[in-house]
């Protein structure tokens, strides 16, 4: 036997011999309360006085006592009363008890009447009333007492414990509060409830006082001290929630809230599902619902594209891929980093997801061919892009060869290669645009209206092949004999704002600025940004591509624009900080290329609607395609030298881009 073995076994034994110990302690006590339990009952029935009790009943008493004893052991025995672990003891071991005291009761009153003699009513209902009271009593009370030292050990600990308000009085407060309550592992110590429905105003939840409604919560923040908020209202609208979250971040307090009423559906209420709040829930706007069963079915056992797949956009549409079941799922990004995260993500997630990742560039037409004609996908999003508006007005010409002209290669690539649906990613900065990002995503759009209305007018091979060079032409995917061929191709755009969290954006950056202490840097005081998360982003995306007929803008119903200056105030405030005072805020002048707001529709192109009401169709603005595709050679070439007059080419072409 190893040291480690004998360590255990010494270990085993004395736990053991403590066992063995207590239960020969219980037997004893048991013995004792038995005999004292009738006793009593004999004792009571002649008032308390043992000179008045008749000697036949004290001599049958203790005739039938030393029988009667060793039997009530063997039926707990039996009963297990002996293996309980008491500090546990619940229903199950009270229904034991009982058992245990109706059998003993019956066996003494037989016993002793039919072996001896009868005795008074009385003796037989206080004897088996004493005997179970005091049977049950010792057991129970170490539960109790180690119930009381936990309650005064967990007070203790909760006088010390920070200050808290919770939000909500229904069934999902009730829930996180009895959690709060009387858990060791939270260091919450409770003060007070807030309930908007005044019937209960001045009640008690689990002895806390609800003391009113939302407009109440600074007065009691201040009157308590709170430091810590739990917002438990997960079937509140996002307007409510919005309002009181609102209340809740001027206090300055820790905040946690409960995402939503999925958690309470699937009943993971806990202290634990709490997060902290996130500036998305201070939007004010409905989460988008989806229909997940379409969007099930359109890619259920589908090859599918997603270029960029490595970004914000892209990898949310490769993990919401993922979950419906592709055939095979492709990624295709320049950014070898990015590509890794989201395959090792993917892979730990999906083990069965039949997954392949590759590197190359949306400009380099051979390879983009080769991929297209290896896996044949069926559905194609287009998320590979320049984004960040003041670099691309830097780089004007690296805008278009990646957007524009990167666009029109794998558009080709997928119409040629039998791709059923192709969908491009496209920004509200194309709508009217001032900076070269929104022309370029602009001509996105007009890249994939031409294919589109080509394909429709059975002209598709008008559409040339566009390479920048002559080495590029020859070794490029050759060109086939479409003319036979049945092209069928959908190709549409999704056009929304500015996504929360994604790289590049404003979040990320405000909070690297108040992790550094400030100052945060604000373009313009009054400069407002349509907002929506990354999965509504990408939900409209999938949901789109289930609308597709080919030539469609759809764009999201995003609710109320924000101010990015009070976005940047409500980050500070969610921080436990004062805006102007903790963090300094700096306003740096509009940006080359930025506009104060965005706008989602040129005037144009109207709207139509479509089964979900917060997705919309924008009509597609005329434009002569024959035209515009001899332009988009020209810019290409233009592009490829260089030209730091780029600008006034895209403006011949996009009619509605006027630079700042």
């Amino acid at each position: 036997m190893s040291e480690t073995q004998e360590i255990f076994q010494k270990m085993k034994n004395k736990r053991l011999k403590h066992w063995q110990v207590i239960t020969i302690m219980l037997v004893i006590y048991d013995v004792v309360a038995v005999c004292a339990a009738y006793f009593g009952a004999l004792w009571l029935r002649f008032d308390c006085r043992f000179s008045m009790i008749p000697e036949y009943y004290l001599n049958s008493y203790m005739g039938f006592i030393l029988i009667y004893a060793p039997i009530c052991i063997a039926v707990f025995f039996a009963l297990r009363l002996y293996n309980a672990i008491w500090r546990f003891a619940s229903y199950n071991e009270l229904g034991r008890v009982m058992i245990s005291s109706v059998i003993t009761a019956v066996i003494h009153t037989v016993g002793i009447t039919v072996f001896f003699r009868r005795m008074p009513i009385s003796y037989y209902i206080f004897g088996a009333g004493l005997q179970f009271v005091a049977i049950l009593g010792i057991r129970f009370s170490y539960r109790f007492i180690l119930l009381e030292r936990s309650k005064r050990a967990m007070y203790l600990s909760k006088s010390e414990a920070k200050k808290t308000m919770v939000i909500g009085a229904g069934a999902a407060g009730q829930m996180i509060l009895r959690e709060l309550m009387h858990s060791n592992e939270t260091s919450d110590n409770v003060k007070c409830i807030i309930d908007d429905n005044p019937n209960k105003w001045g009640r008690d939840v689990e002895g806390i006082p609800v003391v009113g409604g939302r407009d109440v919560i600074l007065k009691y923040v201040e009157k308590y001290g709170i430091e810590r908020i739990y917002v438990a209202i997960p079937s509140a609208s996002a307007i409510d929630k919005r309002d009181i979250l609102n209340i809740c971040k001027e206090t300055g307090c820790e905040l946690k809230n409960l995402p939503g009423v999925y958690q309470f559906v699937t009943g993971e209420v806990s202290v634990r599902a709490m997060k902290d709040v996130a500036i998305e829930d201070l939007l004010g706007r409905e989460t988008i619902k989806v229909d997940m069963m379409q969007i099930f079915e359109e890619l259920k056992g589908k090859t599918i594209l997603v270029t960029g797949g490595g970004g914000s956009i892209g990898s949310e549409l490769c993990r919401q891929i993922a979950e419906h079941g592709p055939e095979r799922l492709v990624i295709f990004d320049v950014y070898e980093n990015n590509a890794y995260d989201i395959q090792n993500e993917l892979i730990k997630k999906y083990p069965y997801l039949n997954l392949k990742v590759i590197i190359g560039s949306v400009r380099d037409s051979r390879k983009l061919n080769q991929v297209f004609a290896k896996y044949k996908p069926e559905i194609v999003y287009h998320a590979a892009a320049h984004k960040h508006v003041p670099l691309m007005e830097n780089s004007p010409c690296e805008a278009i060869k990646n957007n524009a002209i990167g666009t029109y290669k794998t558009a080709y690539a997928a119409m040629m290669n039998g791709c059923k649906k192709f969908v491009l990613i496209s920004t509200d900065k194309a709508v009217n645009p001032t900076n070269i990002m929104g022309a370029s995503k602009r001509l996105c759009e007009m890249i994939v209206q031409t294919f589109d209305r080509m394909i429709k007018e059975g002209r598709v091979e008008e559409i040339p092949l566009l390479f920048a060079h002559a080495e590029d032409e020859d070794s490029a995917m050759v060109k086939q004999d479409i003319a036979n061929k049945e092209i069928k191709t959908e190709f549409v755009a999704v056009r929304f704002g500015n996504v929360l969290g994604s790289n590049g954006s404003v979040i990320p950056l405000f909070k690297k600025q108040i992790a550094a202490g400030g100052p945060i840097t604000v373009t313009h005081p009054d400069i407002i940004r349509y907002f929506m998360t990354i999965p509504e982003a990408v939900s409209l995306v999938l949901q789109a591509g289930t609308y597709a007929k080919g030539g469609e803008i759809f764009v999201l119903d995003m609710g109320e624009p924000m101010k990015i200056d009070t976005l940047a105030r409500n980050l500070i405030k969610l921080s436990g900080l004062k805006p102007d005072i903790d963090i300094k805020i700096e306003y740096t002048g509009l940006r080359p290329g930025e506009k104060l707001y965005e706008e989602k529709l040129m005037a144009e192109e109207g709207l139509k609607t479509t089964p979900n009401k917060l997705i919309h169709i924008g009509c597609p603005i005329p434009f002569d395609s024959d035209e515009f595709l001899v332009q988009l050679k020209v810019l290409m070439e233009r592009a490829y030298e260089n030209d730091e007059n780029i600008r006034e080419l895209v403006q011949k072409i996009v009619s509605t881009y006027h630079p700042a």
